[in-house]
């Protein structure tokens, strides 16, 4: 057996010289090594042999997988060295040529004017709050003032999990969870920032948008801080030559209530088609918190009052940089998305 051992190390190392690709390093490696290969069938008689012969083949057949184990390993890599160098030899390459220009991401538009409008907001003394895209019929709905039965509803129907569980109409649900947490503690100034979700799909309207919903909540609130920090946004984020109006609204989470609207930034207040001729865009609404929603959530409305206000990402995009179709945000077109 000792002789048949040094005689498959000698027959693969043959073998192994004479191998062209890693396919025949392979086949030699089952011949020998394999289940059935030859080394392993020889090691089958070993139960055969008495027991002064078996430590020294053991040895050996020991000595002799390790070998060719490290051949074959040896032979597998200067095959891929001598391929790699065939390859190179072929490829030349001109160091001459300019380098593949590499094109950097820029931020999509919509989180352009995001951060715009948060910057503005901090600038302004806001911190940013944030809550569930999914969110229960209570703080969607009843929370704002919107009972069950409210008609105002139908102009938010939206994807429904179940009977309770929907995604978010409005950001406006996040005010509600804050003044939770922060009753009786005061003042509370946030904005809250987010996507949400209604059934709506037109060149105007997106299934999926994103608002940012603003809340002051302290004591001795006016109408009239609610106007000068719109107006504040309003001068920074269009320009201090664009005119501002509020015109009486209805909204069920705040009363008074009031729509904001800014001079046509294409026209300039003349009139035309985007502004149907009338020299006005609106941009968002706004209006004291309606007592109810400071009660809901443990404020005494007597001593307590607020502002709160809400824009749609999109809309103030489309405005800035008059856009007329707010699908193009979402269609992943670099040519559009290169503007900005």
């Amino acid at each position: 057996m000792l002789d048949s051992l040094k005689k498959i190390k000698i027959d693969a190392m043959e073998e192994l010289d004479r191998v062209k690709d890693l396919n025949e390093v392979e086949e030699i490696r089952i011949k020998y090594l394999g289940k059935k290969g030859v080394l392993t069938q020889l090691l089958r008689g070993m139960g055969k042999l008495s027991e002064e012969e078996r430590p020294a083949v053991g040895k050996l057949a020991n000595e002799v997988r390790d070998f060719l184990e490290k051949q074959i390993e040896t032979s597998r890599i200067e095959i891929r060295n001598r391929e790699k160098e065939k390859k190179l030899a072929r490829e030349r390459i001109d160091v001459t040529l300019p380098g593949k220009k590499i094109l950097l991401g820029k931020k999509h538009p919509l989180t352009q004017v995001l951060d715009e409008i948060k910057e503005i907001f901090i600038g302004m003394g806001f911190s940013i709050a944030e809550g569930p895209e999914i969110e229960t019929d209570e703080y969607n709905f009843e929370r704002l003032n919107l009972p069950k039965d409210h008609p105002a509803r139908e102009m938010q129907d939206t994807f429904f999990i179940t009977d309770n569980i929907l995604l978010r109409t409005q950001t406006s649900p996040v005010q509600a969870h804050v003044m939770d947490e922060m009753v009786p503690n005061l003042p509370i100034r946030i904005i809250a920032p987010g996507r949400v979700f209604r059934r709506d799909d037109d060149s105007t309207h997106s299934p999926m948008f994103h608002q940012v919903e603003g809340l002051l909540v302290d004591e001795n609130v006016t109408f009239a801080d609610l106007k000068g920090t719109l107006f504040a946004f309003v001068r920074q984020m269009f320009g201090k030559g664009v005119q501002f109006r509020l015109r009486p609204s209805y909204f069920p989470f705040t009363e008074p209530s009031a729509e904001v609207d800014i001079s046509c930034i294409i026209c300039g207040g003349k009139g035309c088609r985007t502004c149907s001729h009338s020299g006005w865009l609106e941009i968002l609404g706004s209006g004291l918190v309606h007592p109810k929603v400071l009660e809901m959530s443990g404020y005494d409305s007597n001593k307590v009052s607020g502002y709160a206000f809400g824009m749609g990402v999109e809309r103030i995009t489309m405005l800035k940089y008059g856009i007329d179709d707010i699908r193009v945000f979402f269609e992943n077109d670099a040519r559009f998305l290169a503007q900005f």
